[in-house]
């Protein structure tokens, strides 16, 4: 009985020293509030990541899976020509939206964050609410826009501008880069927004007493303090959009195929997966280190004007 006593009170000592230890300590307390969210990301996205990882280095012979340590999945990967034009098709694709994008979301941010006075979040809002309906309803949406009987067909004609449907304007990288724009529109207003929102309006009207015209306020502060929200948007787009194949799948036709599709098409259908997980692989890390190199030369590119 004396036994049972001395544990449960050394135990209840010991619970005393940890919270005195987890108070004191700011790392600790850090550490304690971390712990619930570092648990799900090892579960949901490390884990299946380092699975994903651990296919690409083994091999598939029909239904068999042999786990013994190979390349050869990454050699295919890299040899066909087939692969390395899809990857560079991605690669263009990603980067022509990512662009398109952002010329398109600065003047929307710029005009909220220097013209609105009042009632910005509603306009932020308003904004917001065509992407606020499912990823799908859009893409199909724009199907039926760009569709051979769609909207922009159907006004040419009613106008008497053409005399048969435009064929060009559906199933082609084309109508991909315009589909895909439209659906991330959204994450690059907001960034933006937020990154000229935080600019000091003191140094521009120091700027314009000094003598500088709109244009030149614009290009020495605006546009460089509004940087990080360029490059923020710019990152949230071309990441996600590198691995996209619905919108490919959906309005792009044979020669908007995208490598996710092909990964798909390996995951889904052939069964072939660690041919899949050496291409999903190989498509993260070109993204990865095109996104690095880009940030990189941003901010070399900003010092210089700095």
């Amino acid at each position: 009985m004396a036994t049972t006593e001395a544990d449960t009170e050394h135990q209840r000592v010991s619970k005393a020293g940890i919270t005195a230890f987890l108070r004191r300590s700011e790392s600790a307390r850090g550490l304690a509030l971390l712990g619930p969210t570092m648990v799900i990301m090892v579960l949901a996205l490390a884990a299946p990541l380092g699975l994903l990882a651990a296919y690409s280095f083994w091999s598939q012979h029909g239904w068999t899976l042999d786990t013994h340590f190979t390349l050869d999945q990454y050699t295919r990967a890299f040899s066909r020509q087939s692969y390395r034009a899809l990857f560079y098709r991605s690669l263009w694709i990603s980067s022509i939206v990512t662009v398109v994008t952002v010329l398109l979301a600065y003047p929307m941010a710029y005009f909220v964050a220097f013209r609105v006075e009042k009632s910005k979040f509603i306009w932020l809002i308003l904004l917001t609410i065509p992407f606020w309906t499912s990823y799908l309803l859009r893409v199909f949406a724009w199907k039926v826009i760009l569709g051979y009987n769609g909207v922009i067909n159907s006004g040419l004609m009613s106008l008497g501008l053409i005399h048969a449907p435009l064929e060009f304007l559906l199933y082609n990288p084309t109508a991909v880069v315009v589909t895909l724009a439209h659906a991330w529109a959204a994450f690059a207003i907001l960034p933006i927004y937020v990154s000229l929102e935080k600019i000091d309006r003191s140094l521009l009207e120091a700027a314009a007493d000094l003598g500088d015209g709109a244009v030149r306020r614009f290009l020495r502060i605006t546009l460089p303090l509004s940087l990080p929200g360029v490059l923020g948007a710019a990152v949230l787009i071309f990441v996600p959009t590198t691995g996209d194949y619905v919108t490919p799948s959906l309005v792009g036709g044979s020669n908007g195929v995208m490598i996710a599709n092909i990964i798909e098409v390996m995951f889904d259908k052939i069964g072939n997966w660690p041919l899949g997980a050496a291409l999903a692989m190989a498509s993260m890390a070109m993204v990865g280190i095109i996104t690095l190199l880009s940030v990189q030369a941003i901010r070399l590119a900003v010092g210089k004007v700095k």
